[in-house]
C-alpha cells in the first residue's frame, strides 16, 4: 500500500490555529450580548483590570473589564449583586477559555438595586456613619447659605424663591452635575471643598435635586457622597428627590428635607415671625418692668407709714442721756468715797503695831511692809484722783451745766418736759427757768407765730430769753 494512500483524508490544525479558529467563530457569532447573572469571584487586579465570574443555577462565565473600561461604569461591580453585562464574546487561548468582555453593567431590575442598596446601607450603618449623636444642629440665622445642585434646573431658583420670602441670606452655589457618571464624585469633591474653605465659608450646606427615578438617584446613593457627607463639619441639609424619594445621602446628613423647597425653610427663620416675637418680648418687658417699678413703691410707701418719725426715734435716747449726765457726777463721788473708805480699813490693818523682843525681825520686816503698802495708796489714790479729775473734765464738757454756767437757762413747762422752740411755749403757761444757781418760775406772756431771731446780748449782758 503508498503512503498516500495511508494518510486520512482530515485536515490536521496546530492548537494555535485550533484557538485562533474558535476565537474568530466565538467571536463573529457573538459580537454584542447582554448577559444576566451574579457577580462571585470579583477580583481588582493591581494594573486596573477587573476580573469576576457571572453565574447563575447551571453555568458560570468569566468576564473581564479592561482598565478604560472600568473607570467609565456607571455602576461598580459588587460581589453578590445581580446585573446584566453587556458586552462581547471571546475566548482566551491560553487556558481554552471562553469570556465575555463586559463594557456596561447595570443591575438586573429594581429588585437586585433595592438589594444594593439595603446591602450598602448596613456596612456604612456598621460604621457609625448614621448615629444620631454625629448629627450637628443646624445654625439659627446662617450668615452665608452654600448650595450643590445643578445650576441650571429649577431647583436652585426655588431655593432662592423661599429664600428670599423668608428671610434674605447670601447664598453660594458650587454647580454640580446631579447625575450620570461624573454626577457622584462632583457632589463629593463639592461638599469637601466648602469644608476647605477658610474665607467666606457657609455656615450650612443644602445638597439639593429634583424628583426622578431611582436610577437617576444613584449618584446620591454612591459611597464617595455619603462619606463626604458624613465628613463634613459644616451643617448639612439633604433634599434630593420629592417626599417619597429616599437616598444614602439622607441618613448621614445633619438634616433630611423632603423637598428642597423644605431646605431652604429649615435654614432660615421667617423674619415676620421673629419681629412679631421680637414685639412681643418688648411689650412683655416694658409691661414686667412697670409692674415690678409699681410693686416696690407700693412698698417703700407701706414701708414709710410703719416708720416712727425722727424726732420720736430721738426723744428716749435724748432723755436717758439726760438722766445719765445727772446722775454720773453723783456716782463718781460716791465710787471714789468707797474707795478711801476701803483703803482706809486696809490702811488701819496694815499699821505697825508694838511686837515683842523675840520677834523683832519680823517687825522690821512688817515695817518695811508698812511703808511700801503706804506708798502703794498714796500712788494708787493719786491715780485714782487725776482719773477722777479726767471725768469730771469730761462730765463738765457733756454736762448742760456747763452752758448754764456760761450765761444760759433750761426752759421747761409745767410737764416737766425741754422747752427748745418757741413755738412750742403756750401763751400763760407756766415755765421753770433752771439757771447755774438754782430755778425761776415764769409764766410765759405770749407765744410769737414765728420765732423772732435772736438779739445780740450787750456787751456784759445775757441778752433777752424772750
Amino acid at each position: 500500500m503508498s503512503e498516500a494512500a495511508t494518510k486520512p483524508n482530515l485536515p490536521e490544525f496546530s492548537v494555535s490555529e485550533i484557538a485562533g479558529l474558535l476565537k474568530r467563530t466565538v467571536e463573529d457569532a457573538f459580537p454584542f450580548v447582554r448577559v444576566r447573572g451574579e457577580i462571585s469571584g470579583l477580583k481588582f487586579a493591581t494594573s486596573g483590570h477587573i476580573y469576576f465570574d457571572l453565574k447563575d443555577d447551571k453555568a458560570v462565565l468569566n468576564a473581564i473589564v479592561w482598565k478604560q473600561t472600568a473607570r467609565l461604569l456607571r455602576l461598580k461591580p459588587e460581589a453578590g449583586i445581580e446585573v446584566v453585562c453587556t458586552g462581547r464574546i471571546t475566548t482566551y487561548p491560553g487556558s481554552s477559555r471562553y469570556q465575555i468582555v463586559v463594557e456596561q453593567i447595570e443591575l438586573a431590575g429594581v429588585g437586585a438595586l433595592m438589594a444594593l442598596l439595603e446591602e450598602r446601607k448596613k456596612k456604612l450603618a456598621a460604621e457609625g456613619l448614621f448615629d444620631a449623636a454625629r448629627k450637628k444642629p443646624l445654625p439659627f440665622l446662617p450668615e452665608m447659605i452654600g448650595v450643590v445642585t445643578s445650576p441650571t434646573g429649577a431647583v436652585i431658583r426655588d431655593i432662592m424663591h423661599r429664600l428670599g420670602d423668608r428671610f434674605p441670606r447670601r447664598v453660594l452655589l458650587w454647580p454640580v452635575a446631579v447625575q450620570g457618571e461624573r454626577a457622584a464624585a462632583e457632589i463629593a469633591a463639592a461638599i469637601a471643598g466648602f469644608n476647605a474653605m477658610t474665607r467666606d465659608r457657609p455656615d450650612v450646606l443644602i445638597v439639593a435635586r429634583g424628583g426622578g427615578s431611582i436610577e437617576d438617584l444613584m449618584a446620591f446613593n454612591e459611597e464617595i457622597v455619603v462619606r463626604a457627607a458624613a465628613a463634613s463639619v459644616i451643617p448639612l441639609i439633604s433634599a434630593v428627590g420629592h417626599e417619597t424619594d429616599t437616598t444614602l445621602i439622607d441618613f448621614v446628613s445633619d438634616r433630611r428635607a423632603p423637598t428642597p423647597t423644605a431646605a431652604a425653610e429649615m435654614a432660615v427663620p421667617l423674619r415676620s415671625e421673629l419681629l412679631s416675637q421680637v414685639m412681643d418680648f418688648e411689650r412683655r418687658t416694658l409691661r414686667c418692668f412697670s409692674k415690678g417699678m409699681e410693686d416696690r413703691r407700693r412698698h417703700l410707701a407701706q414701708l414709710a407709714r410703719v416708720l416712727p418719725r425722727a424726732d420720736q426715734l430721738f426723744a428716749q435716747p435724748r432723755q436717758r442721756y439726760d438722766h445719765a449726765a445727772e446722775r454720773l457726777g453723783g456716782a463718781l463721788r460716791r465710787n471714789l468715797q468707797e474707795h478711801r473708805r476701803a483703803f482706809t480699813e486696809v490702811a488701819a490693818l496694815l499699821r505697825p503695831r508694838p511686837i515683842s523682843r523675840h520677834i523683832g525681825v519680823c517687825g522690821e520686816r512688817t515695817e518695811a511692809l508698812g511703808r511700801r503698802l503706804a506708798r502703794s495708796q498714796t500712788a494708787r489714790l493719786t491715780e485714782a484722783r487725776q482719773r477722777l479729775d479726767a471725768l469730771g473734765r469730761v462730765l463738765d464738757g457733756v454736762s448742760y451745766r456747763g452752758a448754764l454756767e456760761r450765761g444760759f437757762a433750761l426752759v421747761r413747762g409745767p410737764d416737766g418736759r425741754v422747752r427748745r422752740r418757741a413755738a412750742q411755749v403756750v401763751s400763760g403757761e407756766a415755765l421753770s427757768l433752771t439757771f447755774a444757781d438754782g430755778d425761776v418760775g415764769a409764766v410765759a406772756a405770749g407765744a410769737p407765730a414765728t420765732p423772732k431771731p435772736r438779739s445780740r446780748a450787750k456787751p456784759g449782758g445775757q441778752g433777752s430769753l424772750f
